[in-house]
């Protein structure tokens, strides 16, 4: 289908002509997805609305008002905004070290207005954000120039410190990864990544004896062994796969999952949801939902690919990869292939802070898309 010309990119292009470019087919997958999150949440609830499924729905239905509101602002204008969003969501962050609230062992939250946020959420997006905007017409050359390397690593590194100190491993390996995953997009040169790549591998053992909890050492020793304390500490682990494997091809059914309903499944409306979802519909439907998320990455790519200034290509990219990285992590973490760290299954898992922040990238990605046909100059500012 041949795309809709955008006017030239008039700024006066009509909110009503911006809502009939919206991808309401991807604003659809997006809902069915997060549908089988509410079923999950009413199910493990014991069959009851709450206390999960209907907080949850609200969110969702805020978040899909947040999306179109995003979505609708010029693509130029969030350009603009990248540098302070990603200032606020690092100010958060310092405000979590010095007056932020405890919970799980953790300290990562942060009340703002009598709302409890978690501002590592918010940081994903924000890093996606300032990155796309400072690799904005940089060629490959420039990008791997010492000097603006060094800058998108502190970009990433320094986020990516004050989360691992709450302690938030998940959150810190999603950062990395979307950053680096952007540098390399960008072009950097293969110079800097093998390099990169072989002094993370020596600095393993460092950041084992220095950098690591005893808990997080914990969770890779039951990861490689969760049989030695299958009742302690590699419970959590066990019971996920037990429940993944009693699912079966075709699942226990809906409400028939018995590792949840008999409070064997550990965070069974966070973390280990998708165990969940694989109990009762099995192999068939955990397929089924992972295609439906892999239409929704392929939908994001090709808006990536759509767009014609380098920000679009590269925010759109960014967001894509930020969902695809949650979805993987989650994934084999609850499956057991790698050690656990606490990301969340997005749309699925209950969280508000999570949903929110997932509804405001789709957003991002919709306002691309939108605004594809947009040109930004090579050292533009956005808008403003």
């Amino acid at each position: 289908m041949a795309l809709r010309p955008y006017a030239a990119a008039k700024r006066t292009h009509s909110v009503f002509d911006k809502l009939t470019e919206v991808n309401w087919g991807l604003v659809l997958l997006i809902t069915l997805c997060a549908s089988a999150g509410f079923a999950m949440l009413y199910s493990v609830a014991g069959g009851a609305f709450h206390p999960w499924a209907l907080p949850q729905i609200e969110r969702f239905l805020l978040g899909l008002i947040v999306l179109v509101a995003v979505a609708v602002i010029d693509v130029r204008i969030w350009m603009s905004l990248a540098y302070p969003a990603y200032a606020f969501a690092l100010f958060l962050l310092l405000a979590v070290v010095a007056i932020g609230h405890a919970g799980l062992g953790a300290q990562r939250w942060i009340s703002l207005f009598g709302v409890d946020l978690q501002p590592s959420e918010l940081m994903k997006i924000s890093l996606v954000l300032a990155l796309a905007r400072f690799l904005h017409g940089k060629n490959v050359e420039e990008v791997s120039r010492p000097l603006n390397l060094g800058i998108a690593l502190a970009m990433i590194g320094i986020p990516a410190v004050l989360v691992v100190l709450q302690p938030n491993l998940g959150t810190t390996l999603i950062l990395v990864m979307d950053g680096a995953a952007l540098l390399f997009l960008a072009g950097l040169s293969w110079w800097w990544i093998a390099p990169t790549i072989i002094g993370i591998g020596a600095a393993v053992p460092l950041a084992w004896r220095f950098v690591l909890h005893d808990y997080q050492k914990a969770r890779v020793e039951t990861f490689l062994d969760p049989q030695s304390d299958a009742l302690g500490k590699g419970w959590n682990i066990t019971q996920a796969k037990i429940a993944v494997g009693s699912g079966g091809v075709a699942g226990k059914g809906f409400l028939g999952g018995t590792q949840s309903r008999l409070n064997f499944l550990p965070e069974k409306q966070t973390d280990f949801i998708f165990t969940n979802f694989a109990e009762e519909f099995g192999f068939v439907g955990s397929v089924a939902l992972l295609i439906l998320f892999g239409v929704i990455i392929f939908y994001g790519v090709q808006i990536a690919m759509s767009a014609r200034s380098q920000f679009g290509r590269m925010l759109a990219m960014g967001i894509t990869l930020n969902f695809f990285f949650y979805i993987m992590v989650n994934g084999l973490m609850v499956m057991g292939l790698i050690p656990v760290v606490g990301i969340p299954m997005p749309l699925l898992s209950y969280g508000g802070s999570a949903m929110l922040t997932v509804m405001f990238g789709f957003g991002l990605l919709m306002s691309v898309h939108i605004h594809r046909q947009v040109e930004i100059p090579r050292h533009s500012g956005g808008i403003l």
